[in-house]
């Protein structure tokens, strides 16, 4: 839409994403990215870290599922999406506004990590309405396949890596 604020944000997720699901059965996951700039001090010859920008993020439908089922916390991601302001009014009749992201594309950022993609496949609807389903036998979101010390870790018994195929093959793209 014409006038919107487009922005990309670089950083590191705070917590899991958190799936939820609308009335509608429309899937919604929530997380934090968290941005800190980092500059080099000439006189200390350090590297030296700025504030942090902590941003709050919403990602709908099957974009929701994806980043439940591949991200987790302290990956660093590469997010791109709309800014939005609420305004409204608290208890003490004080005026609020907070900012938040909605994301378009969202990603593992390869700086300091890899990733192996794999196409998400289709099948019955399964959890929240979602098109996609999880291959037979996966039983959880990315955090509940790794270890919580390394988080870009894998798990070898159902992953080929923490982004990736949970051991099914990729199927090869459509023709058009």
């Amino acid at each position: 839409m014409a006038g919107e604020t487009i922005i990309a944000v670089v950083g590191n997720l705070t917590a899991d994403p958190e799936l939820r699901s609308t009335k509608n059965g429309r899937s919604v996951a929530g997380f934090t990215i968290a941005s800190t700039p980092r500059t080099f001090d000439r006189q200390s010859q350090q590297w030296v870290d700025g504030d942090a920008l902590f941003l709050r993020c919403t990602v709908w439908g099957d974009l929701a599922e994806h980043c439940a089922n591949s991200l987790a916390k302290g990956m660093r991601v590469v997010a791109q999406g709309r800014l939005t302001q609420h305004s409204w009014e608290d208890e003490q009749h004080q005026k609020r506004s907070s900012v938040e992201l909605q994301v378009d594309e969202i990603g593992p950022s390869l700086r300091y990590a890899t990733a192996q993609v794999a196409k998400a496949q289709r099948g019955t609807a399964g959890a929240y309405g979602n098109p996609y389903s999880a291959p037979a036998g996966y039983t959880g979101g990315a955090a509940a396949a790794l270890p919580p010390s390394d988080p870009w870790g894998t798990d070898q018994a159902t992953s080929s890596s923490s982004f990736g195929s949970f051991g099914q093959p990729a199927e090869p793209e459509p023709e058009f």
